[in-house]
């Protein structure tokens, strides 16, 4: 990128955080994510670190909130009001430490070590409370950082803000006032009812119940507050100390009778300080507020005001954010993939960014209809999200960051992954396009598939042997797999006696298989694991499911027409046939034990996040098939239990907010012991 296309690209950004700055923090009415609008500011912000001739004082990120809305009074604030700057990942906290050392060096203080405050960073709205001789007369918003809005009498509604201290000082508080989440829940539930526009987000409720003019409607939606710095403070003739340190101020908030977070940390080093932030990434859903990263302070006072403050952050403390599930970035290609069916999913691909704890840099996008829906090209800004555990996927294009040298993808005609002359089609009904006719690729493909856990799960052979046995042509049906022999299998390269041995010991063992892996491994369209056992459970035979027509597959509850449609289309083909016909003289569909089904969970829907110690994702899904129960890859209020594993998605916190009940690994294998 040149210095022209730079000055192009910073004046569009600064123009569409502005928009969304107004909308977010004056009009209560935000359209990003908190994460989507960060990314934003964090690429401009590196575009005027990387051309700091093209910075300017008036950009976006140099300012902080919003401006007051006309219909409060404005107020001056006494002391200037500042945003903290993020870091994300422990690289960015090990520079922020050594920086902060390195400021340290520079002073006359003389200190032997450096130590931090590490506190929860509440995801609400922040305000600024003035008492004088112990009397509250002023709460106000942030605004702009000189000047915020004042809100006094709806502050005075929130309970957990004291009106009179238990001393008679002059202090300026600062904290956050935030919405609990079974309240935002029964507000958006209530404003549904009544037609009215859901908020966003508990802070988005928040600060639209601050901004009420008419104060019993903030009363009504029971607010919360947490105090968390003393800006300035006299203390009189009391006999009240000013603290040195921001643990002492912490100990003298409660003093004062405020509200503390009580999830806070004294840290001699940035170990301490990651250990607490990696703690509550996974404890963050446990509380009844939101919470989205942590806030890092020096614990000196003293160094705090000797290191003060950049334009617009303090340079003494930091905001740790948590994982984003939602950023943005530019488009560099969309590829075409083809799956073990045939089937063609576009990928946008891009420059890689850090999206819920892993760099990622593709994401699906579907469809030709959901491209067009999005009218994504190839060059434009856009949002991703992390949907659930599965790849990424964009949710919105900014158009207001286009140049007029994004390109629009066209789907085209032939492709030289599939088959026969590459033909792609769009079947009539069907959102996806597919090789007219399947291709090697996908013949790889459909034997991993076949060979694999969650099918004849074939230990050993995996598909650098399956490339080897195609390759060599031993195998061009699943058949063949279970006709092979030593000698045939020793040939192939570095494959010693031993190892020929293992394989075929395996390919023994899986001779033997339940009729719905069996279902499963044939790669029917659209029949994945689940859909492979309701119809097993619903026939019993596979005689009588090559014989089943399109009513019998659709009277299954969760086979709609598509599903049916397909598996008629593949038993009628005259190859297909064939391929089972030959699969069937070498293997058994054998019933599972008696001993191991029960209806011990009929009725019962899980869901799984996160992965398990004991389990592989199939084995736990079979455990409660086997127990009458159902698996769903998505929660919803029809969900009963969500099972969490380590390093759970956003399906976790979507349990919580429906009330859906959370099982550990213990708690799901003493349900199914």
């Amino acid at each position: 990128m040149n210095s022209s296309q730079a000055k192009d690209r910073i004046t569009k950004l600064r123009t569409i955080i502005e928009e969304h700055r107004y909308k977010y923090h004056v009009q209560d009415q935000p359209e990003l994510d908190d994460d989507a609008y960060d990314s934003l500011k964090a690429e401009l912000a590196s575009l005027e670190a990387e051309y700091p001739d093209l910075d300017s004082p008036t950009s976006p990120t140099h300012r902080v909130g919003g401006e007051p809305l006309e219909a409060f009074q404005r107020v001056e604030h006494t002391v200037r009001q500042y945003s903290f700057d993020n870091i994300f990942g422990a690289s960015e906290l090990f520079d922020w430490d050594e920086k902060i050392a390195r400021f340290v060096s520079k002073t006359d203080i003389d200190t032997d070590e450096i130590t931090y405050i590490a506190e929860l960073k509440i995801d609400g709205l922040k305000v600024v409370l003035t008492y004088e001789s112990g009397h509250l007369v002023q709460a106000a918003t942030r605004g702009d950082g000189q000047a915020g809005e004042n809100v006094t009498s709806n502050i005075k509604t929130i309970s957990a803000i004291p009106l009179q201290l238990p001393h008679d000082v002059d202090v300026i508080i600062g904290g956050e006032v935030w919405l609990p989440k079974q309240e935002f829940a029964r507000i958006n539930n209530d404003r549904r009812q009544a037609g009215e526009p859901e908020f966003a987000n508990p802070r988005n409720a928040a600060a639209g119940s601050i901004r009420q003019l008419d104060p019993a409607v903030a009363a009504s939606r029971h607010l919360d507050f947490f105090a968390y710095d003393i800006e300035s403070i006299d203390t009189r003739d009391t006999d009240l100390d000013a603290p040195d340190t921001q643990q002492a101020e912490l100990q003298l908030l409660s003093t004062l009778h405020f509200r503390v977070n009580p999830d806070h940390v004294h840290c001699n080093g940035i170990d301490c300080i990651q250990k607490f932030y990696d703690e509550w990434i996974e404890k963050r859903t446990d509380v009844g507020y939101g919470v989205d990263g942590v806030v890092i302070k020096l614990n000196d006072k003293g160094l705090q005001e000797e290191l003060g403050y950049t334009a617009s952050a303090p340079r003494f403390a930091v905001a740790y954010k948590f994982p984003a599930e939602t950023t943005t970035t530019q488009i560099q290609d969309i590829t075409l993939q083809v799956g073990r069916t045939g089937a063609i999913t576009p990928v946008a691909h891009f420059k890689p960014v850090l999206l819920d704890g892993s760099t990622v840099s593709r994401a699906t996008l579907h469809n030709e209809d959901e491209i067009n829906r999005l009218d994504v090209r190839v060059g434009d800004t856009v949002i991703i999200k992390k949907a659930g555990d599965i790849i990424p996927q964009v949710v919105e294009v900014l158009t207001d960051l286009r140049d007029g040298s994004e390109d629009k993808f066209v789907f085209p005609r032939q492709l030289d992954a599939c088959g026969g002359d590459g033909t792609i089609v769009r079947p009539d009904g069907e959102a996806k396009h597919r090789c007219k006719e399947v291709g090697d690729r996908q013949r790889h493909e459909v034997f991993y598939h076949f060979v694999s856990k969650g099918c004849f799960d074939i230990d050993g052979m995996g598909p650098k042997i399956i490339d080897q046995l195609l390759e060599h042509d031993l195998v061009t049906e699943f058949a063949d797999i279970f006709k092979l022999n030593k000698e045939e299998i020793t040939e192939l390269p570095r494959m010693a006696e031993k190892s020929a041995d293992n394989l075929l010991d395996a390919v023994e063992a899986s001779r033997e298989v339940t009729l719905p892996r069996f279902l499963h491994g044939l790669s029917i369209g659209f029949v994945g694991s689940e859909t492979a056992r309701l119809i097993a459970q619903h026939f019993g035979s596979i005689t009588d499911i090559r014989q089943a027509d399109r009513e019998d597959l659709i009277a299954i509850d969760g086979v709609g027409d598509t599903v049916a449609e397909s598996v008629q289309d593949f038993f009628a083909a005259e190859d297909n046939q064939t391929v089972v016909d030959h699969l069937l003289d070498e293997v058994e569909i054998t019933q599972r034990k008696s001993s191991d089904v029960s209806d011990k969970l009929s009725g019962k829907t899980f869901v799984f996040t996160g992965s398990l110690d004991g389990f592989s994702r199939t084995e736990a899904k079979e455990a409660v098939h086997a127990r009458g129960g159902k698996v769903s890859s998505s929660v919803s209020t029809n969900t009963d239990y969500v099972v969490v594993g380590e390093s759970p998605g956003s399906k976790k916190d979507q349990a919580k907010e429906l009330e859906v009940s959370i099982l550990s690994e213990s708690d799901f294998n003493k349900m199914i012991s």
